[in-house]
């Protein structure tokens, strides 16, 4: 198959640089400034505290039919990237990587139904500008259709990834990305405060914060009448325990968890992109929830609140303290 990865930021360049590695026939679609420096330093990838420096194609425009379309962008800059290369995607089967649960309606307006297939990432990487990328944790990537599909080449897809990940089905991926959902509502908070995942649920007030953005978002998609399914790495019983146990005990658990889901600093999708001053997809995460409370005349005042907050951030340049954080979304 002849393969492109569209966007490499964090995760792009994993999907980019361990394809390469495999022998496969892949280019990663960058932007200007990335060009340059993929084409003349090649991709950085550490891992565990060590680089390794692969040779990719990249380009910053597709100029030849692909097969399979990997689609690792921002979810703000989908619509673009599917425009810009559209003449030579004609024949591709398209993957989802983002976040949230829009990307694939997004898709559904350029493929057909059968031509997408949808993934849940459950590994994480940090992305440095303009060529390197720190793979900060393992994980499966969990394909199938959101839309109940029979994708025609399904099978050769997932046998080519599994050259590289690990791969596995679902039969219900829309549970599971509304899993994934409650996973990265979290993102949020050190988005506000410039600071990594582990130093900021280090701290028990922020660690009651995320417990509460999580019942809040729990309960709507619940009242909603979607079903949640675990992933292979995280039951759903996990999100469910942490949401109805006393809030000092599951904030306590929830910030052992968070403290040491990395040796280097993890900074989140949000963060990220408010660093490399680019619109977060904070209004496909939290705002997702809000908009799931909307469609049921349901609430999210403390969702609601949150994206107000990173919208905030990302308008003025400016982190919030601990303080401003906490009184804003009047937390104790």
């Amino acid at each position: 198959m002849k393969i492109a990865v569209l966007g490499c930021g964090a995760i792009g360049s994993l999907f980019l640089g361990y394809l390469t590695k495999a022998g496969k026939d892949v280019v990663g679609i960058v932007r200007d400034y990335q060009n340059y420096a993929f084409g003349q330093e090649g991709l950085v990838i550490n891992k565990d505290g060590a680089d390794e420096v692969i040779a990719v194609r990249a380009n910053t425009r597709l100029n030849y039919y692909v097969d399979l379309a990997i689609f690792a962008s921002k979810i703000n800059d989908l619509k673009q990237i599917i425009q810009d290369n559209l003449e030579y995607l004609k024949k591709a089967t398209a993957l989802s990587t983002q976040n949230g649960i829009r990307a694939d309606y997004i898709l559904r307006d350029y493929f057909p139904e059968d031509k997408i297939i949808t993934s849940v990432v459950m590994f994480g990487a940090t992305f440095y500008s303009p060529n390197k990328v720190v793979s900060n944790f393992d994980g499966c990537l969990i394909v199938g259709s959101i839309f109940d599909q029979r994708v025609s080449n399904f099978n050769e897809v997932k046998e080519c990834l599994k050259t590289t990940f690990n791969v596995c089905d679902s039969s219900d991926i829309k549970g599971a990305k509304y899993l994934k959902l409650l996973i990265n509502l979290n993102n949020c908070i050190p988005a506000c405060l410039g600071k990594s995942m582990q130093e900021v649920f280090s701290d028990i007030g922020f660690s009651r914060l995320a417990i509460k953005i999580n019942q809040e978002a729990y309960n709507i998609i619940e009242k909603s009448g979607i079903k949640l399914v675990s992933l292979p790495d995280y039951p759903k019983e996990r999100i469910e325990g942490l949401v109805s146990m006393d809030i000092n005990q599951a904030a306590g658990i929830f910030s052992k968890i968070m403290s040491s889901l990395s040796e280097k600093p993890l900074y989140g999708s949000i963060l990220q992109s408010i660093r490399r001053k680019k619109p977060s997809e904070i209004d496909y995460i939290n705002g997702e929830v809000v908009k799931l409370a909307k469609e049921n005349s349901l609430k999210a005042p403390l969702n609601n609140k949150i994206v107000e907050l990173v919208h905030k951030v990302e308008e003025s340049g400016e982190f919030l303290s601990k303080e401003e954080l906490l009184k804003a979304v009047e937390v104790s």
